[in-house]
């Protein structure tokens, strides 16, 4: 694999940090231990950095073997991926969505399908634990220039792990550098998105993790923080370098409905 080569996310992530890898050389700190990111998801700045030794973690399991699969299967998940392009349709769409496949690469390929023709690639379960985000309009299973066996042998680099943040946490160590992502939930805020958060990540979890970050910067770890530019997480986080930065949020159904957002990154060392 060409280390200098781009290599893009393969899943389209609500809250993705795409947009943060501009200021990557500034964020960044060097460091000399290992990368650690509790909160995966689309996994931007991971195979952007591209460290040498890492662990990467995600409490969502679909996710996190979907990882794996790249990871250890990369052609034959390709493969499958190819199939479901040239069948896709509305029809054949909610077909998968309303059926599990009973193996571990079936599920993935599943899983990446349902992430890149759903709507805005929204990530988002019933009370069932059910898939049930409607079909959105992009038709493209298979991405122009993807390389699943480069994405395979970045993957390997890393120890992966399907737990919740805390846990990952605990495996930092003196040098050791953490990028945490967590979902954006603040206290007393109405906005929509932030409330579907609350539910898989609520205010207690961010006080919770927060107490994380103190014992990691305690141990020599460097903790870079990303959250909501809000007056609760900047209380909670005062005792830190906080800077505000504005982005586009791109989690609308069309393009007049998307703002500026403001979100916080916050230099723990």
């Amino acid at each position: 694999m060409d280390d200098k080569a781009e290599l893009l996310p393969f899943l389209k992530w609500a809250g993705g940090k795409r947009w943060f890898l501009k200021y990557k050389e500034i964020f960044v700190p060097p460091f000399s231990g290992k990368y650690l990111e509790p909160f995966l998801g689309g996994g931007a700045v991971y195979f952007s950095l591209r460290p040498s030794k890492a662990v990467i973690s995600d409490s969502n399991p679909d996710l996190i073997e979907a990882y794996m699969a790249i990871r250890d299967n990369p052609v034959e998940l390709e493969v499958l991926l190819k199939k479901h392009h040239v069948l896709h349709s509305k029809e054949y769409y909610y077909q998968v969505r309303g059926l599990v496949p009973s193996s571990s690469i079936e599920r993935a390929a599943r899983f990446i399908y349902l992430n890149r023709t759903c709507w805005n690639g929204l990530y988002r379960v019933n009370l069932k634990g059910e898939f049930n985000v409607p079909m959105g309009t992009k038709t493209n299973v298979i991405y122009e220039g993807e390389n699943f066996v480069d994405l395979s042998a970045a993957l390997k680099r890393a120890k992966i792990m399907v737990c919740d943040f805390e846990e990952t946490f605990k495996k930092a160590r003196c040098g050791d550098f953490m990028f945490v992502d967590p979902p954006y939930t603040v206290k007393h805020n109405n906005n929509g998105f932030v409330k579907y958060n609350e539910s898989i990540f609520s205010w207690s979890d961010q006080e919770r993790l927060k107490r994380c970050v103190d014992k990691a910067v305690a141990r020599g770890v460097k903790v870079l923080v990303t959250n909501a530019n809000h007056d609760s997480i900047n209380e909670l986080y005062g005792d830190y370098e906080r800077l505000p930065m504005e982005r586009a949020s791109v989690i609308s159904g069309s393009a007049r409905h998307r703002g500026i957002y403001n979100e916080l990154i916050i230099r723990c060392w």
